[in-house]
């Protein structure tokens, strides 16, 4: 998609973090952008810290729940006429846990928003960004925890954004079988530690998808990992979201599947795990 200028995208997740970033990056192509968020108020203040930008549609949006998708779709379809890019980057993550000491609802609601909400864009979008014959393209937001090497200590999390990378790459396969002109991609955040609404994502936590059972460790904050990196005398280093959004926007000139920092050395770390994979042995990425 070489031309972005007056383009359609709908970017979930939209009102903070890499959502935000990537919305900013449209503008500044001359894009047109509708904002969807679950949070009413961080979607009015993006909003209006957007409105100078360029042309803004918020919509506040559930993506866990189809026919909240839906209004979205109607709302974009019904203001613009088209959608071109829809970007499924809404996401949420559980308090890390072993595996038996996650809960019920750990798994229903990173899974709700995750992958069904990734799901619920394409099953509202894509059956009318085909029929309009026009230039598309699906980038679904993943993450290295899952796509690439997961962590074990964030079973939840990775085992959705390893479902987010498989189920990108048979939309991908699908789309190019159909011989039209959408196209699917798979972004991987990477590069390094990233100041995003995912390190207190509980404060979206539907109350019915509470945990059963109160967590056993403290949430983990930005100013908390911080000061126990000055302490270990181990500054850190932080990854620019607007040099991730400019992926995006160079990813999708390039029509590229994948869009991600550092590709080469995810390649290394996967061939890691193939071998180890051939051996029948435990992939073990990360040490643990």
């Amino acid at each position: 998609m070489q031309e972005l200028q007056g383009r359609v995208a709908v970017v979930t997740g939209g009102a903070g973090g890499i959502g935000l970033a990537i919305v900013r990056s449209f503008l500044a192509e001359g894009m047109r952008v509708a904002v969807a968020d679950v949070e009413r108020a961080a979607l009015e203040r993006a909003a209006t810290e957007l409105e100078p930008l360029g042309e803004v549609l918020p919509v506040e949006t559930d993506v866990s729940d189809l026919a909240s998708v839906e209004t979205l779709a109607d709302a974009v379809y019904g203001h613009f006429g088209a959608c071109h890019v829809l970007c499924n980057n809404a996401g949420v993550g559980a308090p890390s846990a072993k595996v038996w000491e996650t809960t019920p609802n750990d798994w229903r609601w990173v899974f709700g928003v995750n992958v069904t909400g990734v799901v619920n864009g394409i099953l509202a979008f894509v059956p009318r960004m085909l029929e309009s014959g026009e230039e598309g393209h699906v980038v679904n937001t993943s993450s290295p925890d899952g796509g690439i090497a997961p962590l074990p200590t964030a079973s939840v999390y990775a085992a959705s954004k390893s479902a987010v990378s498989i189920l990108t790459e048979c939309l991908a396969t699908q789309l190019a079988e159909e011989g039209g002109r959408v196209r699917a991609s798979v972004f991987y955040p990477s590069g390094g530690l990233m100041r995003t609404g995912l390190w207190t994502a509980e404060r979206t936590r539907p109350a019915e998808l509470a945990r059963e059972r109160p967590r056993t460790t403290p949430p983990m904050t930005p100013e908390k990992l911080e000061e126990m990196a000055a302490k270990a005398g181990r500054p850190l280093q932080w990854q620019s979201l607007d040099e991730l959004a400019a992926l995006v926007v160079d990813g999708l000139r390039r029509e590229r599947f994948v869009m991600m920092l550092d590709a080469e050395e995810a390649a290394d770390t996967l061939h890691r795990r193939a071998d180890q994979f051939g051996r029948r042995e435990l992939p073990n990425a990360h040490q643990f």
